[in-house]
């Protein structure tokens, strides 16, 4: 295995998901701290495709109950097809911020979210969240 490859092969999306993270940790280096959410997802877009990623933003997904569309979602990011991000700002994260982030993976059907914090202290907080076993 050639130097700088993930060993851990039980991880999931290990590669994408390092390079995702090194996008962030460069955003919050270089950016700093104090500013909107808005502007942190925009230079995390911006990094994330300097990295050659495919990221999709805001994507629209509608929620359905028995062939009724009854909402919608719209996803931060979803890279490659196969990552779901979402950017939050503040001191902690909530319960409804990984129950948020679980209901997207069960629509889209992706293996793995990765949930991230940003707080005024600089410090960056990440959950890698794998999708809800179907049969619960």
């Amino acid at each position: 295995m050639s130097e700088g490859k993930v060993r851990n092969e039980k991880l999931v999306l290990p590669e994408l998901s390092y390079s995702i993270m090194g996008a962030i940790f460069e955003v919050s280096n270089e950016l700093g701290t104090g500013y909107q959410e808005k502007y942190y997802y925009r230079a995390v877009k911006s990094a994330l495709e300097k990295r050659g990623l495919q990221v999709k933003t805001q994507v629209y997904l509608p929620i359905e109950f028995r062939d009724a569309k009854i909402g919608n979602y719209f996803l931060d990011f979803l890279i490659e097809g196969k990552i779901v991000l979402e950017l939050k700002i503040g001191k902690r994260f909530k319960k409804s911020d990984f129950d948020q982030i679980q209901a997207y993976l069960r629509a889209t059907n992706t293996p793995l979210g990765i949930i991230v914090r940003l707080d005024k202290d600089g410090e960056v907080v990440y959950h890698r969240v794998l999708p809800p076993n179907k049969d619960s």
